[in-house]
């Protein structure tokens, strides 16, 4: 995040972001985000007066709402939009990280809800409502490309689960072949849903 088009609170959410999706909301710190955004410690306290409940779900809100919006530009992107195109451009910007920068992170929604679903309502809820702001995005691009609105929503809930799944198995592997797998075996399943199999 560039410094000049982001101010601190901006960069401690994302920092924080990006610190849950590689070290884990437990051993992500305050001070580890306050350092990673170049924000004074202080302002922690000024931003996030609720502490680390409240950073942890704002990242979390955050991590929701950028995978919603990567979808439509995933979408865009694809010259013949199709579900199983779709779901693979999604795991593709995952296989494309693990090739280049290893296995060390994943979804930051994921690992909050790992660490924290059970800890506070506030934690859980803010992990559901990310993924609602994930799964709306892919349900609405489904629909368009041909699949029943009353199954949008379902195959958009296969597609990111099974995908959080992929992105798990890749981590513990320290392979990408949980991903090509999901991507190879749910692809028909989802042109079949749109008519196009």
């Amino acid at each position: 995040m560039a410094e000049s088009r982001y101010g601190p609170r901006e960069r401690m959410v994302f920092s924080a972001a990006q610190l849950i999706r590689r070290d884990g909301v437990a051993a992500t710190g305050m001070r580890d985000v306050a350092a990673l955004a170049g924000a004074p410690r202080g302002s922690l306290q000024h931003y996030f007066p609720g502490g680390k409940e409240q950073l942890v779900n704002e990242a979390v809100t955050w991590a929701g709402q950028y995978a919603g919006k990567r979808v439509t530009r995933f979408v865009a992107g694809l010259d013949e939009p199709t579900p199983s195109r779709l779901f693979a451009a999604m795991a593709a910007q995952w296989t494309d990280e693990y090739r280049v920068d290893g296995f060390a992170a994943g979804c930051p929604v994921a690992a909050a809800t790992v660490d924290r679903a059970s800890s506070g309502s506030s934690n859980r809820a803010a992990a559901a409502d990310a993924f609602a702001a994930w799964r709306g995005p892919v349900a609405e691009a489904l629909t368009g490309m041909g699949v029943p609105a009353a199954r949008a929503d379902s195959l958009a809930t296969l597609m990111i689960s099974t995908l959080e799944g992929a992105i798990l198995m890749a981590r513990a592997e320290r392979d990408v072949r949980p991903l090509d797998s999901a991507v190879r075996e749910l692809g028909p399943l989802l042109d079949a849903a749109a008519g196009r199999a």
